[in-house]
């Protein structure tokens, strides 16, 4: 009986134990948090800035977090709706595409800029495309080529091209079929190139890259900043708080807005955001992206 008793008690003990092995595991998965970003600029300035970031929010939040980078807009928007990321920084439209195939997900926080986003467009000096002041001045675009950038791209596709459909401006009436030089960086690239007389992209990226001196305003002006619409936010996954504790969600947020430009770090990320600060946001800021894309038939 008693030799019974203990071979009953040393198996409990193995089961007891395989079992702490077996959640030890599973607790490090579900304590690392996952975070991307639709690839809009340089891939090596993407992955050095995020790197930032994200010892900045497991230092705040007590959390392990990594940055997991992404080759196309769709692959962020494929990889949020397998669970594979957990918070991703999207545009406008790749926002409201994920949120759409993710029930529950939730835009959480968005720059103070995000608000009053623009896209401009671009032309190449030597174009006869001369700067205009309103939407109606896009028609001269016509019989001129053209790239947007993504073609996901909410400030580099998306709404360029719905002020192109308020002027009465055609795709047709380009000269050929517009290009998607797949970034803002790439669209300011080819412009300036020849490869296409106009383009359409990001305000960020342009006035950033016009205040390092990295634009050749002899090849290439700013011809028209459209109105403003929100674009860009994070968006989170449905069951933070159930995988990292209640409140997560909420102690993430105030994360983004604790950012703080005297710190030189965090004053890094700040700019490479292009944000005096971050702010919280929810879904219904998003409403005019989603309408737009449904009206494009970006969104079905």
């Amino acid at each position: 009986m008693k030799n019974l008793r203990r071979l009953v008690f040393a198996l409990l003990a193995l089961t007891l134990f395989a079992a702490a092995c077996g959640d030890d595991g599973g607790d490090s998965a579900s304590h690392t948090l996952t975070i991307g970003a639709i690839p809009d600029q340089d891939p090596d300035l993407l992955a050095r800035n995020y790197d930032l970031l994200t010892d900045f929010l497991s230092d705040r939040l007590g959390v392990s977090v990594e940055y997991s980078p992404v080759a196309e807009y769709d692959s962020a928007v494929t990889q949020f709706k397998t669970g594979d990321l957990d918070l991703v920084w999207f545009g406008g439209l790749t926002g409201v595409q994920a949120r759409l195939q993710v029930p529950g997900a939730e835009a959480v926080a968005q720059r103070d800029i995000d608000a009053k986003f623009h896209s401009v467009f671009i032309a190449r000096v030597d174009s006869g495309i001369e700067p205009f002041s309103s939407v109606d001045g896009l028609t001269s675009l016509a019989d001129h080529s053209f790239t947007f950038g993504s073609e996901s791209s909410t400030s580099g596709r998306l709404m360029p091209q719905s002020f192109m459909d308020q002027s009465g401006l055609s795709l047709d009436e380009l000269s050929g079929d517009p290009g998607f030089s797949g970034s803002h960086d790439k669209t300011i690239q080819l412009v300036v190139a020849g490869t296409y007389d106009a383009g359409a992209l990001n305000e960020q990226v342009w006035d950033t890259r016009l205040a390092a001196g990295e634009v050749d305003l002899t090849q290439v002006r700013e011809v028209f900043r459209t109105p403003p619409y929100f674009d860009y936010h994070w968006v989170a996954q449905p069951a933070l708080d159930a995988r990292f504790g209640d409140g997560f969600q909420a102690r993430l947020i105030a994360a983004f807005e604790s950012l703080d430009s005297s710190d030189p770090d965090q004053a890094t990320i700040l700019e490479f955001f292009s944000a005096g600060a971050f702010i919280g946001t929810d879904n219904s800021n998003y409403d005019q992206i989603e309408s737009v894309a449904r009206d494009s038939g970006l969104i079905g």
